[in-house]
């Protein structure tokens, strides 16, 4: 094995490089560190000047720790530099990156580097950031004789590795010497507390206090402000001062107050426990509240601690700087444990009046919870607890709200206030989505320190303010559901509640919530009873109506009903809206109209025009809506000035049929419609809605009746004289002298007998059917009633050229059903003859039946075409004749012959007029004949009026 080869130039750069490395890693001390960088920069690096600087954040500039000179003359290797915008060394901070200069002598931009570039002839320059991570540690300044001088690629990256491990010890560095400043703060917070223990009262304790956080921090002033409620202020309880010479406590100076109401943002974060602190370009608080906070103080820097004691805010601890300063984390730590351990120390000043005060608020609480449970009145409860919780929170006014749901707003159902200041007679404005959530979720009394700056119930704030109110303690009687009743506490000035305080109204107001639930059952108890008296005089009217009543008593019942209605929901205006079918006008029935709520009841109003019947319709089940919806036609009618809200509820019974009314009832505009009372409101009206509807049917029904029956009257009249007439034509004929052998042949011949016929049956029908029909039993032939029949419709034939065959009688029944028979007419085999058949039944009016339909098929079928009469025997028992034709019908008439539904009386109808009522007569004729008619559509649109008539069984 032969000798050692000697390592090559670039293999001695590398173990130069790793042994400069674990020397920087191995040392601790700061002087040593500087001192092996420069030796290495000297050795391997051919620059005249070399210097080194660490970077003072909290002051901004640099101070030198040594360096490389061509002369003796070091003091700038250690001299202070500030940096200022701008400058070359600033830019190298600021960005962390290497700058490299060309000539030195000719940059403007750095005044000292200028001089000492021309004081040792520097040209060529390199400055290179001490960084570790984003924090700059200091710069390394390379200094050359030669002009525009820099560093090569493998000499820059050996250099940039040992200052970057230069960079990472000195925040190393950095960091261990800030944690043994942090650990240096809890000797002197375990020597205060020491001395704490041993000094007697309070203020000596606050003034030792003082005295350690002055030591300590060392700065301008030190000081522990407390705060006063009732004021909403800070002032100061203990300073000291601090001269240059000597330092003198002054435990006596002049209180100096600060209102919290222009420095809200550092109240706020004093109460939540957060220290405030204010250096130089930095705060804990915006720009705008640190200005005033420091103007306020009289001081550049502060550094404030809370004292906080049972979640209360009692004060906080204050040092103060007349210049600007920079706080490290050790003076924060020192005066946040400086302010605890005055938390720890405020409460035995009180000890006794705090737990004296607790039993007297314990015993409150039990007084009212038995008067609660007692038998005492509930208002004079109420009183002699809201004047314990006056007295023992020292507000002016105490109020008991109550949601109104019919209203929309609460009502202040109790209230009690200090002497010489008059009751409140407002009532306020339904919660906020975010204030009802907030009461909802609440587990203790929300405080409105300062009603004018809080957005908090800003909509309650105009009532308030305007009778003097500007702080507010509020709670909601019952925990976790919708604050339907309210407890306040308020005060005429700007104030705060201790936790105590808080707690202690919040037990109370959870107790009054029983009360609250007890009226609630009293009011819902006589609310029911309201409704139920309403109910059984609804009913009774419902009675009346069954009897024989006049249309003026008819109308003073619906103006009964409408009260009621009104008397349940509570409404001064309530009105009706009735229309006839097929009429446009609307009569307005009058209800309840109060004072202020007028309308215009002769005034023309149109169904189809009027929007807030229009409305009502299209809307289920009710329509609610303001007097600013309606549109200019309405208000020309419904004007009265207090009317705002609007509720209309349409009378409709089933929803076949078609409602001809709506109930339209108005109260102010801050009236909320509950749904319990619409409930009601609903019921009652479906009540009237009946009542309504079965008046109209009586009317209609007995107008009809009239009518038919003077109808009636002359028609039976006109035949009558007709039937005189024919018989006395018949014995003028006798009269005439005509021998009897000529009168015997006139008498034979068919027309005479035709007519003695006509005039027999116009007798007959004289005698037996003047006021009913009267069924008979006769039989016929088909063929001679067909036969008939066609007679009978031959001149409507001629007049409209129609073809009108009969198909089946001489064919035999069929297989097939009846509903087949109808749909394919030609798919019959022969088997027996129906030509010999007849029927049974009233003939007569089997004739007019089938003449009415034939004559309907006439009319409706275009000129030439065709009319087709099947004959079908369906069974044993039944024969199907069905009259099948091209014309067109209307489908509404169709669907009205067919429904299943009965008929809305008060709708106008195809039936009510020709030839829907002639259909309809027919149909109701054939039941009462045991057959039946059918009418309906084929697919391929043909029309059928299909008639099922008993056959004569042999």
């Amino acid at each position: 094995m032969g000798p050692p080869e000697k390592p090559t130039a670039a293999e001695k750069q590398i173990f130069s490089l790793g042994r400069v490395l674990q020397q920087l890693r191995e040392e601790n001390n700061l002087e040593n560190l500087i001192e092996i960088t420069l030796s290495y920069i000297k050795e391997h690096f051919a620059y005249e000047v070399v210097w080194i600087a660490l970077y003072d954040r909290l002051n901004h500039r640099l101070f030198g720790k040594g360096g490389i000179l061509p002369t003796r003359d070091g003091n700038f290797l250690y001299q202070k530099l500030a940096l200022t915008p701008g400058d070359l060394l600033e830019q190298v901070v600021i960005e962390q990156r290497p700058l490299g200069i060309a000539d030195l002598q000719g940059e403007n931009r750095s005044e000292t580097l200028q001089e000492i570039a021309k004081k040792f002839h520097i040209q060529g320059t390199v400055i290179l950031p001490l960084r570790y991570r984003d924090h700059c540690m200091g710069v390394v300044l390379l200094g050359s004789k030669k002009w525009g001088y820099l560093l090569s690629g493998e000499a820059k990256a050996r250099l940039l590795i040992v200052l970057a491990e230069l960079g990472a010890v000195l925040y190393q560095y950095e960091m261990d010497l800030q944690q043994q400043q942090t650990k240096h703060a809890e000797k002197p917070l375990l020597q205060l507390l020491e001395s704490l223990r041993l000094l007697g009262n309070l203020e000596q304790r606050l003034e030792a206090v003082v005295e350690a956080t002055q030591e300590f921090v060392s700065p301008s002033r030190t000081s522990i402000y407390w705060f006063e409620r009732e004021g909403r202020y800070f002032w100061c309880r203990m300073s000291n001062q601090v001269s240059p010479s000597s330092r003198n406590f002054s435990p006596q100076q002049p209180a100096v107050k600060i209102p919290i109401q222009d420095l809200s943002e550092f109240y706020y974060a004093l109460s939540v426990n957060q220290i405030v602190w204010i250096g130089e370009s930095r705060s804990s608080l915006n720009t705008h509240f640190t200005g005033k906070l420091l103007q306020r103080l009289r001081v550049r820097s502060l550094l404030a601690a809370p004292i906080i004691c049972y979640k209360d805010l009692l004060g906080f601890l204050a040092v103060e700087g007349n210049q600007a300063r920079i706080w490290t984390d050790a003076d924060k730590n020192f005066v946040q444990g400086a302010a605890g351990l005055i938390s720890l120390l405020a409460p035995t000043e009180s000890m006794e009046t705090t737990i004296k005060q607790i039993q007297e608020d314990a015993q409150l609480t039990s007084q009212i919870a038995q008067a609660i449970y007692s038998e005492h009145d509930l208002h004079e409860t109420l009183r002699i607890c809201a004047q314990r919780v006056l007295d023992r929170l020292a507000t002016s006014r105490f109020l008991l709200l109550r949601y109104d749901p019919d209203q929309n707003h609460y009502q202040i159902v109790h209230q009690s206030q200090q002497q010489n200041r008059r009751p409140l007679k407002f009532t306020l404005q339904a919660l906020k989505d975010l204030d009802r959530q907030l009461l909802q979720r609440a587990t203790e009394a929300v405080e409105i320190e300062n009603l004018d700056e809080d957005l908090r119930f800003f909509n309650w704030r105009p009532f308030l303010s305007e009778n003097d109110i500007h702080s507010l303690l509020i709670c909601n009687c019952a925990q976790g559901s919708s604050p339907t009743a309210i407890v306040v506490t308020a005060h005429e000035s700007h104030r705060t509640w201790t936790t105590l305080e808080k707690q202690l109204l919040w037990s109370i107001s959870q107790q009054i919530g029983v009360i609250i639930r007890q009226w609630q059952l009293q009011g819902n108890n006589e609310q029911q009873k309201t409704i139920l008296q309403s109910f059984q005089q609804s009913l009774l009217i419902l009675a009346q109506t069954q009897s024989q009543i006049s249309e003026v008593e008819a109308n003073n019942l619906e103006r009964t009903a409408l009260q009621h209605i009104a008397s349940v929901l509570g409404c001064p205006l309530a009105i009706m809206l009735s229309w006839s079918a097929g009429k446009e006008r609307v009569e307005i029935i009058p209800g309840v109209i109060n004072e202020g709520f007028e309308i215009v009841v002769d005034a023309p109003v149109f169904l189809q025009s009027e929007a807030v019947i229009q409305w009502a319709l299209a809307q289920a089940p009710h329509l609610s809506v303001t007097i600013d919806d309606l549109p200019a036609q309405t208000r020309r009618w419904l004007n009265g000035p207090d009317i705002g809200q609007i509720l209309v509820m349409v009378l409709r019974t089933t929803d076949a049929y078609q409602p001809t009314s709506v109930v339209l009832l108005a109260d102010h505009h801050e009236r909320y419609w509950s749904q319990q009372s619409l409930s009601a409101a609903e019921t009652l009206v479906d009540q009237l809605a009946w009542f309504h509807r079965q008046k109209r049917i009586s009317q209609l029904l007995d107008s009809k009746n009239q009518d038919l029956n003077q109808l009636n009257w002359y028609k039976h009249s006109r035949l009558e004289e007709i039937q005189r007439a024919a018989t006395l034509l018949s014995s003028q004929l006798h009269d005439l002298g005509i021998p009897a052998q000529e009168m015997t042949q006139i008498r034979s011949k068919p027309i005479f007998r035709q007519f003695e016929q006509t005039t027999a049956s116009i007798t007959e029908l004289l005698k037996l059917e003047q006021w009913q029909l009267q069924i008979k039993w006769e039989t016929m032939p088909i063929a001679s009633l067909l036969k008939r029949a066609m007679e009978r419709v031959d001149h409507l034939r001629q007049q409209h050229k129609l073809w009108i065959g009969v198909h089946g009688l001489g064919q035999s029944e069929t297989n097939q059903d009846a509903t087949k028979s109808t749909g394919d007419f030609n798919s019959t085999q022969n088997s027996v003859n129906l030509s010999t058949m007849a029927i049974a039944g009233d003939i007569v009016k089997i004739e007019m039946v089938l003449h009415e339909l034939l004559v309907a098929a006439c009319n409706r079928s275009a000129s030439g075409g065709r009319i087709d009469i099947w004959c079908r025997r369906v069974d044993q028992r039944t024969l199907d004749i069905s009259i099948t034709d091209n014309g067109e019908i209307d489908a509404q008439l169709l669907a009205e012959l067919n429904q299943d539904i009965p008929k809305d009386l008060l709708a106008i109808s195809t039936l009510d007029r020709p030839p829907g009522l002639h259909l309809l007569i027919c149909q109701n004729v054939m039941q009462q004949l045991q057959g039946e008619l059918h009418i309906y559509q084929l697919p391929d649109h043909r029309v059928v009026s299909r008639l099922l008539l008993p056959l004569v069984v042999h």
